[in-house]
């Protein structure tokens, strides 16, 4: 009993109405009506916090006392490493540390590849006659005893390419920076997508034997960024390298060492097999031949695997080197021969208890890829962020931010930032100056953001990967239009919006000039259709040079409705006659997407 002779429950610090009424077994109805007289407006779904609850229970009889939240299900938890929630349910007596797995990332021209090869030909096949036999996409190192294990897909695109499927694709980031070029906007942006990932990041200080290295300033820079060097009080490894001269590198192994076993990095080589597909390709004399990752457990020669809507049983492995082996541990990169299809990069793999298991779970795979509607695994777009709050889907609100100019990126951040709440923060995960490219959109679809424009346009390649990964990207032109749809879908009032849905796309393969002044264009439907009336964008590169409407179709003489996709057309827009050969016709329709 308490103090006031209530009975004492124990309650976390946020939970629903409902679960609210269930703990102190009233009726949702009666606690809804005792919020609304302490002037709280609550649904049954909504989440409410310890001292509201503590308010209502005393109305009840009962005294409120605070209780840690119970834990998560690691897989529930989308900040967690993947492989975190890979070994959940294995013996914690069985786990053991495994080698860290790298990527590098970087901005172009600072020294990314040229990094890896140095580590590779320094630390690769020491003492063995023959060196590396064939390249795959990773490799592995031994520094003191321990190895490390490389990824040789730098760039930070390859890196969110994995994660947007579901894979960790690293378990720490290597970001490369040119002392004597210093922090770049791919720089920035490559910081952006390790954080979005939750992976501990070592900086590699490279071409720090140029003569106009100037490690002090680049330093700096970093720490403006939120890297501050160890050195300066801060928690980054900052390592000086010279990926040409080959100095360096091995401070930098220990570097990565160090943070690595500071990562707790472990898995059970005895439990269930799951790893990534780090690429497949279908080679003519051996049939399929697919990169594999191990995470956890130990794959071997026989296991019959299933990685999407591929499956087969493994006849042959081979390491990064070259040599034949039986089995693969943790964090081991190996060759394998056997699958039946050729699997996607960043595809999961497990192994199956048998073929029956393997063939139904590649067939499951194949339907689910078939086009057609799909459960949305996460909220992707504006309207669904505020539900999937109520149903304890999501934590955050998270954003990637494009503007025309820096200048005003800063307060549009500090704007979005502001209205975000206790319950709902606004989370700005890369925010940066220039049109919205196909990076943003996999950086949007990895972490389950928005894309958010503000007096910029979406390049081709951005719009095309948002279709295809669901992304929601979002253009304005005034900035309160931006905060005000932000803070109506934070308060789940968003109203329908009106979106762009793409018809068809024609290549311009001539241009012809009419008796009446002005010219149409000759056109190849390359996808979908194209339709008299409808809406048009011209696309010239990437730069939207028109937009309006097409005022005439034809197909060999004759006047149509529609053209649909592998025949051709002459095609007139209003306002526009500056046709180009190699131009890109977009017909597209707009629709109204109801809130969720």
């Amino acid at each position: 009993m308490g103090e006031n002779g209530h009975k004492v429950i124990e309650i976390p610090a946020t939970l629903t109405v409902r679960e609210l009424a269930e703990t102190i077994q009233a009726s949702p109805i009666d606690v809804i009506k005792q919020l609304m007289a302490n002037g709280v407006m609550a649904n049954i779904n909504q989440q409410i916090d310890f001292d509201t609850a503590a308010i209502v229970m005393a109305e009840f009889g009962f005294e409120a006392h605070p209780t840690a939240a119970p834990e998560a299900p690691v897989a529930d938890v989308p900040e967690m490493p993947v492989w975190r929630r890979w070994i959940e349910g294995e013996d914690p007596k069985q786990l053991g540390p495994r080698p860290p797995v790298v990527t590098i990332l970087g901005h172009v021209d600072h020294g990314k590849t040229t990094l890896l090869d140095a580590i590779r030909k320094t630390n690769v096949a020491e003492g063995e006659a023959g060196g590396i036999t064939q390249h795959i996409a990773a490799y592995q190192v031994k520094h003191k005893d321990q190895f490390i294990t490389f990824l040789d897909t730098p760039g930070h695109a390859a890196f969110t390419a994995m994660r947007a499927r579901g894979a960790q694709g690293a378990d720490i980031a290597v970001l490369v920076v040119a002392a004597d070029d210093g922090v770049m906007p791919q720089t920035r942006e490559a910081l952006a997508h390790a954080r979005a990932a939750r992976v501990p990041i070592v900086v590699a200080l490279n071409k720090i034997d140029r003569d106009n290295a100037n490690p002090d300033r680049v330093k700096q820079q970093l720490a403006d960024i939120g890297l501050v060097a160890d050195d300066w009080d801060g928690d980054t490894l900052i390592v000086p390298v010279s990926a040409k001269k080959g100095t360096g590198l091995e401070d930098l192994l220990e570097a990565i060492a160090m943070v690595g076993s500071q990562a707790d990095i472990r898995a059970n080589p005895k439990g269930k097999v799951i790893g990534t597909v780090l690429e497949a390709e279908l080679d003519r004399a051996k049939g399929v031949v697919a990169t594999l990752l191990v995470q956890n457990g130990t794959l071997r020669t026989g296991d019959v695997v299933v990685a999407g809507a591929a499956y087969g049983r493994i006849r042959a492995m081979f390491d990064f080197q070259g040599a034949q082996v039986q089995s693969a541990a943790p964090s081991t990169p190996v060759s394998v021969l056997g699958l039946s299809d050729v699997p996607t990069a960043g595809e999961l793999f497990r192994v199956a208890e048998g073929d029956k298991d393997a063939r139904a779970a590649a067939e499951a795979a194949r339907v689910q890829a078939l086009p057609g509607p799909a459960e949305p695994r996460a909220p992707r777009t504006l309207e669904q962020v505020f539900q999937a709050f109520q149903d304890g889907q999501t934590r955050d609100l998270r954003l990637v931010v494009k503007g025309d100019v820096q200048g005003s990126l800063e307060p549009i951040v500090t704007s979005l930032k502001n209205l975000g709440t206790a319950e709902i923060p606004v989370n700005v995960l890369h925010s940066a100056a220039g049109n919205i490219t196909e990076n943003d959109v996999m950086l949007a679809a990895a972490s389950n953001a928005i894309v958010l424009g503000f007096s910029v346009t979406a390049e081709v390649a951005a719009m095309r990967a948002a279709e295809k990964e669901h992304v929601d990207v979002r253009l304005y032109d005034v900035i309160y239009r931006m905060t005000e749809d932000i803070e109506k879908a934070l308060k789940g009032m968003l109203e329908p919006e009106s979106r762009q849905v793409v018809l068809g796309r024609a290549e311009v393969r001539a241009v012809f000039r009419i008796p009446k002044g002005g010219q149409v264009a000759g056109c190849r439907v390359v996808k979908g259709e194209l339709r008299r009336n409808s809406s048009v964008r011209v696309l010239r590169g990437d730069q939207v040079v028109h937009e309006g409407q097409i005022t005439s179709l034809r197909h060999e003489k004759e006047d149509v409705r529609e053209i649909r996709e592998g025949f051709e057309c002459g095609v007139g827009v209003k306002g526009f006659t500056e046709f180009a050969v190699g131009d890109l016709l977009e017909s597209f329709t707009e629709e109204k997407v109801p809130a969720v």
